[in-house]
């Protein structure tokens, strides 16, 4: 019997928490963060729960909370990852989390770092961090893993995510705005003929057609996890590949792109009628926020749904013996109504958040032999299968076109 410390409780930390709440190997989850009436709600909402007000800027404080876990889960932004890290090392206590850090050395060096160093450290006292945990980075290298392994050799990799979702109610985004708009901003990465590239946001648009969707939509280079650890193992587990990218579109990224452009999103500062202020914190102040409680989603879908559609596809090239090759697999998942009808979630909660649960099921059954710092793509068959299957089970499923 396991005990977990869950720590963030928003959109995708609280849908962990759920779930987990129903799994027979835990006894006890700690539901802590910063926001203590939040953390209270959960605590008293699940019968397997306690809660805690956790000041995740303070190292004692998440170590005091994880007295005694198994397992740590981070569902906090990325800023707090290495200090969760620290606090789980100290308490001798399993980690994931559900993206890899970006620290002042960079992404890839981060990246780099963690499965050097941050490794080395895990592997030393016996324990696991599986990290970049949720739909995408998560689910996604999954399927790339699975995809490639059916071949002799691997060319090429896209992550394509398209995201039409409109409603009455104005959704910015359906998680946290601050890191949405974080990852908007920054500069794209991709693995181009063995060789890791970056560029500027918004870069390198084409228009796609997506199975089950009547228009091409307009996708962009987005910064994101999966061409960095991609590239970064490509030959040891990815036979080769030699070009990875990821893209996105859809509304949000239309309206970031038109934000980024007209300079709302720039934190330095400017003079407005003899006041310093940053436009990007002004933006923060007053961007509606993520509905996370059920009211809130209620709401959403009383006002109306304009549009609830999308698509999630992993591309992947190459070849079996002389024969060239492409994979596409599209994930499913429930949208809006469905996801509150089943589990009174968003259908973002319900897709990232579930994936994540799977994949912290996974620890919390010990079905990961591995030691370290590892990401998805780096999980043995039996881990692969074992988070298909599951989310199988939970409504999310994968169809596979092989041309």
């Amino acid at each position: 019997m396991k005990k977990v410390l869950v720590l963030g409780l928003g959109a995708q930390g609280s849908t962990i928490a759920k779930h987990l709440n129903s799994h027979p190997e835990v006894e006890k989850i700690i539901c802590a963060d910063y926001d203590g009436a939040l953390a209270e709600h959960m605590g008293e909402t699940l019968s397997k729960a306690d809660w805690k007000q956790v000041d995740a800027n303070q190292l004692t404080s998440v170590i005091a909370a994880a007295e005694g876990c198994d397992l740590i889960i981070n569902g906090l932004p990325l800023a707090y990852n290495l200090k969760v890290m620290e606090a789980a090392l100290e308490a001798g206590a399993d980690y994931m989390d559900l993206s890899g850090p970006m620290e002042d050395i960079g992404f890839v060096e981060s990246y780099r770092w963690l499965m050097d160093e941050w490794s080395r450290r895990f592997r030393e006292k016996g324990l696991l961090a599986l990290v970049g945990c949720g739909i995408a980075p998560g689910l996604a290298n999954v399927i790339v893993r699975e995809s490639v392994e059916k071949l002799d050799k691997c060319d090429f990799i896209g992550i394509y995510f398209y995201d039409g979702f409109i409603s009455s109610h104005f959704v910015p985004f359906w998680w946290s705005p601050e890191v949405a708009l974080g990852d908007m901003m920054y500069r794209t990465f991709r693995y181009e003929d063995g060789k890791f590239v970056t560029d500027t946001p918004f870069s390198r648009p084409v228009y796609m057609k997506f199975r089950g969707i009547d228009k091409e939509i307009r996708m962009v280079d987005h910064e994101h996890d999966e061409p960095v650890t991609m590239g970064l193992l490509a030959d040891s587990v990815l036979k080769g590949a030699k070009d990875i990218e990821f893209k996105y579109g859809g509304p949000q990224i239309e309206m970031s792109e038109y934000l980024y452009k007209a300079g709302i999103l720039n934190k330095d500062t400017v003079q407005v009628k003899g006041v310093e202020v940053s436009p990007f914190d002004v933006l923060m102040k007053v961007i509606p926020r993520a509905p996370r409680y059920e009211h809130e989603i209620q709401a959403v879908i009383d006002k109306g749904i304009i549009k609830d559609e999308g698509a999630f596809l992993v591309r992947v090239k190459g070849s079996v013996g002389e024969k060239g090759v492409q994979i596409d697999s599209y994930t499913n998942f429930p949208g809006l109504e469905e996801a509150f009808r089943k589990a009174k979630m968003t259908h973002e909660s319900y897709s990232t958040g579930q994936c994540a649960a799977v994949f912290a099921s996974l620890m919390v059954e010990d079905l990961c032999e591995e030691n370290g710092v590892i990401v998805p793509e780096q999980l043995d068959e039996k881990g692969r299968k074992y988070v298909l299957r599951e989310l199988g089970k939970l409504s999310i499923t994968v169809d596979e076109y092989v041309s």
